[in-house]
């Protein structure tokens, strides 16, 4: 899964892109608004962290010219300390949840689960198929109760398939939802991924879709 970190204060934005990727995010980072505008109109990012308090364009112009340009990623906001306006204006400009500041780093990552999670129109934090398990908590996977050891780019394919039941997805998406957007992308590799993960999974839970892509696949 991908996101957006958009924090214009040097400190806050490097612990905050560290906290997300280490929780197996794919993590892009902006310090301005016209520099998340951009970077949100034009990559296809899973959801946004948006701090309102912005240089160049404020977090709530963003949010607005994006709903307007019908960009649905799911947004959660940073907003100052008792400024209860900015949390009226910015879930009126079509945010999907806010934090207050300061916060801890644990409750920001659970309402970016939690954002994810309905975006998709799943209720539970552990995402199963059939006998499959995989904690978007601890980032851990299971398969009859049995931890399956996987690589970070292993659990991030996973992941976004996953957060897909039964859609097709293609190996162009995967590549722009598991990498960052200075990583050396290659379609490629994303086959050598799905490869790994047939020899570690249950078989056949990952379908091909002859000429278009993966799928989970439904179990008994």
């Amino acid at each position: 899964m991908r996101v957006l970190v958009v924090e214009d204060e040097p400190h806050l934005r490097a612990n905050l892109v560290q906290a997300m990727a280490d929780a197996g995010y794919a993590v892009d980072a902006a310090s301005d608004g016209k520099q998340a505008l951009d970077m949100g109109s034009v990559e296809p990012y899973d959801a946004v962290v948006l701090d309102l308090g912005l240089p160049v364009l404020d977090g709530i112009t963003v949010l607005k010219r994006w709903r307007a340009a019908g960009i649905a990623t799911p947004v959660l906001l940073l907003t100052a300390r008792d400024l209860w306006h900015e949390k009226v204006a910015g879930i009126d400009a079509g945010a999907d949840d806010y934090l207050t500041k300061p916060f801890h780093m644990e409750e920001l990552l659970a309402r970016v689960r939690a954002l994810l999670r309905r975006s998709q129109g799943l209720a539970s934090p552990v995402l199963t198929l059939g006998p499959l398990a995989l904690d978007t908590r601890s980032s851990r996977v299971t398969c009859d109760g049995e931890l399956v050891p996987l690589t970070s780019h292993e659990f991030k394919v996973l992941a976004y398939l996953m957060h897909r039941p039964g859609k097709m997805v293609s190996r162009a998406e995967l590549t722009e939802h598991i990498y960052a957007q200075d990583f050396d992308r290659d379609s490629n590799t994303i086959e050598v991924f799905v490869g790994r993960l047939r020899k570690k999974l249950p078989p056949h839970l990952i379908e091909t879709v002859r000429g278009m892509g993966y799928r989970l696949a439904p179990q008994a």
